[in-house]
């Protein structure tokens, strides 16, 4: 499929967009947590991997490729915004903050008030303490949590070895620990 698309196979270039959206768009929302900034780097990566496919040589799996593109451009946006010095979280059509988590359901804790505004608690400490880690270690530590990669790939996928990537993830979760200590 890669080769056809290379050769300028539209339905083949297609069918890899298709193979790879929804993760692509995941990821990007994971690391942004802004779904405005998610579809413009969702644009950006098809866009890039459309002029550079003819480039591409499997050196590497295509998905590594291509998330090193999503990671690329996502440390990318994460830096405007610190230059900026905007804000990360979402924002709702009225310009107020919206927490993604406060969406995700809970099959326990819906009957539980209680457990339902703790849990909401820790989700915000966790959110905040996310923004207090470096861009690199969030990418790394939101790669491996939430996208469910594997050390070997989230290097390849920054272009660091796997033991920068571990050592990256050890730094993030020390944090978590340390900011999360009361909790845990």
């Amino acid at each position: 499929m890669i080769r056809a698309a290379q050769r300028g196979e539209g339905d083949a270039f297609e069918q890899l967009v298709r193979t790879y959206d929804h993760n692509v768009l995941r990821m990007a929302l994971n690391l942004l947590h802004s779904e405005e900034d998610a579809r413009d780097v969702y644009q950006e990566v098809f866009l890039r991997v459309y002029r550079n496919l003819p480039k591409f040589r499997f050196d590497c799996a295509f998905s590594t490729w291509l998330y090193r593109i999503v990671a690329n451009l996502c440390l990318d946006q994460i830096r405007k915004r610190k230059v900026r010095k905007e804000e990360s979280s979402s924002v709702d059509r009225d310009g107020g903050e919206v927490d993604r988590l406060q969406f995700v359901a809970e099959e326990r804790a819906d009957g539980d008030p209680q457990r339902r505004l703790m849990s909401a608690e820790v989700n915000q400490r966790v959110q905040d303490v996310l923004q207090e880690l470096t861009p690199r270690e969030r990418v790394v530590f939101e790669m491996r949590h939430f996208q469910g990669m594997r050390l070997r790939s989230i290097g390849e996928s920054l272009g660091v070895t796997e033991e920068a990537a571990k050592n990256c993830l050890f730094r993030a979760t020390q944090k978590m620990r340390a900011s999360l200590g009361d909790l845990v």
